[in-house]
């Protein structure tokens, strides 16, 4: 390519939103690669193989950039909307309530209008000089903690919990009486890992945040007493339940063997769902045909994939994904495909009865909530992509960059960077599309819960994305509409009466924090990475609770990073240490890395991480301890102070403190640690298979469990009540 050739390749993946050059995590500036940036511009619809694609992209995107003519124009309430090319000034407005507006609009440049600002939130049309336009009309920011949990008293908390953690009949219904109980100690809140749908004939696809779609539920955590009864769940277990037939195959066990689980509940779901064919009540059999009927489209492809992915998976592997699969089936609404499902039409409706059992769960799980006196309630989690074999890509694949996987480039931390196998949407494909693929995901977010979470909420400004097969240094930035996505989702939460969190850990880009502040979206706040720039002997100082932000969500930890109890005893360092490679040239000994198989390991855990690291250690345990307890001697490091550290958290101005059920119940293991492999084998990490391990209805009479409530509380009653 010439350099006349490279430069307008440059230009165009500039116009198109790729960041041709950026500074990296070391101030150093970078320049991305001709072929990187023309396979992403490929992906994204602006090929530019030859001189001639070339000059058609840039034809297409000048072309999409005049044109105007989005599906879906999005603007704040008591904005005015400019209309160029109209042939009157008269105009309507049909609005969502099925009101309708007349009016006379204002003249601008020559052949253009000026619309008075609409100041009703929704999704209105109007009409003017024989044009319709779709009008998205977003309020100014999302619903606030205080409206939900109004009061001018004590601060909102609530709980979190590792949805699949729950192990047990079904986590919907463990949830359902977690949500009780914790509502009964005075929580307003309950959030939950992602519940999306995952890939019922590859149980070893196990991570929440790499679902197949996040337009449906994980029906693994269906309990099969809630579909027909006991007396059904227990026939169709079998009494008593043969080893590999148990809904929890991992009964007594700490870790969750999702390779067991998945596939004997399916068992006993399918012969649930045989019974409810012949035995079902009429008035059941009816909310399942409207639940069908009202899933629609969305609700067939995602059946029709879980029935295309078991049928493919006995030749392919249950690894594949609907790209290995044959070509006539790579369209959901090709022939073959539609074929396909005439002729297994019983396996469509067993997974759209899957579907159904696991809404009418977790509705149930929200409304036990509310009831029980939560404002909140369920507060979900919605993961920041999918695994780009599964169903939500195949269902979407015009909206979604297929073939780019979503990462991030070298850091201070990873310096290889980072793949995570994620699939995305395309920026441009949204916009031309009225955002429907985004709308979608955030309305399936929203359907039963009081709130949401967005992982890696930084998304929704830019993106690092990797070709198919490519290194993660290799990658490129991709900008996203951050205005358009963030007036969206404020006005989908505003429909939905829901407070939303946004998880902005990381390099955050200049202003974008202000962005979310303003439009009521709260960030989130973590003990770790709540410090002060100076050091003290090589560790760094905690901030006091009055300095954290008074917008954002705060908490002790995250599922990715260390639990109190554990952080305390350096656990996080024993692991760092177990699970780094050996040094170059040393031979790793198999029966060292299998000598703590995930138990309490030695009694000197701060030891094993080395001696530099276990000394700043201390140093920083002491300097936590200032400043929970600054009055009272520090405990040692066998015994963690975790109402006393959780109470210091709890004292933050945050609208909503949220307290992980790991810290309450004084868990060592972090659900998840980032880059590690998921197993029980030597070398790998138990990541999204450790359950919980309490029970949840004696739980609550711990002494240490009513000692921790009892702190935090009192701390939450200190603070004011601003809210942001």
């Amino acid at each position: 390519m010439s350099r006349p050739e490279t430069e307008a390749l440059r230009d165009l993946a500039r116009a198109a939103g790729l960041l041709a050059e950026w500074r990296d995590a070391f101030g150093a500036p970078r320049s991305v690669a001709p072929e990187v940036l023309a396979g992403m511009l490929a992906r994204m619809g602006f090929p530019c193989g030859t001189v001639q694609d070339l000059r058609d992209s840039v034809h297409r995107l000048e072309s999409k950039a005049t044109a105007g003519g989005r599906p879906l124009r999005v603007v704040d309430a008591g904005q005015a909307i400019e209309l160029r090319d109209v042939a009157s000034l008269k105009y309507k407005v049909e609005l969502e309530s099925g009101e309708t507006l007349f009016g006379t609009a204002g003249a601008g440049a020559p052949g253009s209008a000026i619309i008075p600002a609409i100041r009703r939130p929704g999704y209105h049309r109007l009409l003017i000089g024989g044009q319709a336009f779709a009008l998205a009309v977003c309020p100014a920011r999302c619903p606030a903690v205080r409206d939900l949990v109004p009061g001018g008293g004590a601060r909102p908390w609530g709980l979190t919990a590792q949805l699949y953690s729950l192990a047990g009949e079904g986590a919907y219904a463990q949830l359902a009486r977690l949500a009780g109980h914790a509502a009964a100690q005075g929580a307003s809140a309950l959030a939950i890992s992602p519940a999306h749908a995952m890939f019922s004939a590859d149980p070893s696809r196990f991570s929440p945040y790499s679902p197949s779609s996040r337009l449906f539920l994980n029906v693994a955590h269906i309990e099969p007493s809630s579909v027909l009864g006991p007396d059904a769940a227990a026939s169709a277990i079998g009494s008593p339940p043969a080893e590999a037939e148990r809904p929890d195959a991992a009964s007594g066990s700490r870790h969750l063997h999702w390779d067991r689980i998945v596939p004997a509940r399916l068992r006993v779901l399918r012969r649930l769902f045989d019974a409810f064919r012949t035995q079902g009540a009429e008035g059941a059999k009816r909310e399942f045909a409207e639940f069908c009927r009202q899933g629609g489209q969305a609700l067939r492809r995602h059946a029709g994939y879980e029935a295309l992915h078991a049928h493919f998976s006995a030749a392919l592997g249950p690894g594949c994904g609907w790209r290995d699969w044959p070509a006539e089936f790579h369209d959901p609404d090709g022939p073959a495909p539609r074929d396909f499902a005439q002729r297994h039409a019983l396996e469509l409706d067993f997974h759209m009865f899957l579907q159904w059992q696991a809404f009418r769960s977790l509705a149930g799980a929200q409304r036990a909530a509310k009831q029980a006196g939560m404002g909140i309630g369920l507060i979900a989690d919605l993961a920041i992509g999918v695994d780009g074999r599964g169903s939500q890509v195949w269902s979407r694949q015009s909206e979604m960059l297929v073939g780019a996987s979503v990462g991030a480039p070298p850091d201070l931390y990873q310096q290889a960077g980072q793949n995570w196998g994620l699939s995305t949407f395309s920026p441009w494909s949204l916009a031309d599309n009225g955002y429907a693929g985004f709308l979608e995901t955030l309305r399936a977010a929203f359907a039963h819960a009081g709130g949401l979470r967005i992982d890696h909420i930084l998304g929704y400004g830019r993106m690092w994305l990797i070709e198919e097969g490519g290194d993660p240094v290799d990658g490129v930035y991709l900008r996203y509409p951050l205005d358009d996505m963030l007036r969206l989702l404020t006005l989908e939460a505003w429909r939905a009466g829901a407070v939303v969190i946004g998880e902005n850990l990381g390099t955050v880009p200049e202003d974008f924090n202000d962005r979310l502040a303003r439009r009521g979206i709260m960030g989130t706040s973590v003990l770790w990475f709540e410090r002060r720039d100076h050091a003290r002997g090589g560790a760094q100082d905690f901030a006091a609770a009055e300095q954290w932000p008074d917008w954002t969500m705060a908490t002790s930890t995250t599922h990715d990073l260390p639990t109190v109890a554990g952080w305390w005893k350096g656990r996080d360092l024993y692991w760092r240490r177990r699970l780094a490679p050996p040094p170059s040239g040393a031979t790793a000994d198999p029966h060292d890395a299998a000598a703590d198989p995930y138990g309490a390991a030695a009694d000197q855990h701060h030891a094993t991480a080395g001696p530099g690291e276990s000394g700043v250690r201390a140093q920083e345990r002491a300097l936590l301890w200032r400043r929970a307890a600054p009055s009272a001697a520090a405990p040692p490091p066998a015994e963690p102070p975790l109402a006393d550290i959780l109470a210091f958290v709890a004292r933050s101005p945050s609208p909503l403190f949220m307290l992980p059920l790991e810290d309450l119940l004084g868990v060592e293991e972090q659900p998840n640690i980032p880059g590690s492999r998921s197993g029980l084998e030597p070398g790998c990490y138990p990541s999204w298979m450790l359950a919980l391990g309490a029970d949840l209805d004696a739980m609550w009479a711990s002494e240490g469990v009513r000692r921790t409530i009892a702190a935090v509380k009192q701390a939450r009653a200190r603070t004011g009540s601003s809210d942001p």
